[in-house]
């Protein structure tokens, strides 16, 4: 189990074979990665993301979610990378990655995770645009998808 919050890229590939390996135990390993995404391309759109958080407060979040996830599956491993700092349209923002015994148990999981990372992650995350810069609001959207888990106790 394991959370970092860092500035630079991760690989992928990399990051999924060092949580598996030597394990067994594993009947299935989910991953979701989080890209920033222009949505508006062409048309005024994002040219850049910069997020800030509090060290010590995302940390002890994420570690807390991280343990959520793990006191209401069985997981075998988790891992939860969140990028900082400056990233452009295309650049990896974080990651999500659960392994179980089996594969209902690490997507649920890592859906929960995501959720909450879209949702209540103390990051605060201001977009670039040709025209300027605006701090991102939370999206309802996203709200209600962490409420459903709440409900599914």
């Amino acid at each position: 189990m394991g959370v970092r919050v860092q500035a630079e890229d991760f690989d992928l590939g990399a990051e999924l074979a060092a949580l598996r390996a030597g394990r067994t135990d594993i009947g299935a390993l989910v991953s979701f990665t989080g890209l920033v995404r222009d949505a508006n391309a062409g048309a005024g759109g994002i040219t850049g993301l910069e997020l800030e958080h509090y060290p010590a407060m995302t940390r002890k979040a994420l570690e807390a979610i991280e343990a959520e996830a793990g006191a209401r599956w069985p997981l075998r491993a988790s891992l939860i990378i969140h990028r900082y700092g400056k990233l452009g349209p295309g650049d990896q923002i974080m990651m999500v990655a659960t392994a179980s015994e089996s594969r209902g148990a690490a997507f649920a999981a890592a859906e929960f995770l995501m959720d909450y990372l879209k949702s209540r992650a103390p990051f605060w995350k201001k977009e670039t645009r040709p025209d300027g810069a605006a701090w991102v609001e939370a999206r309802a959207e996203d709200e209600a998808a962490l409420a459903a888990w709440d409900e599914r106790r």
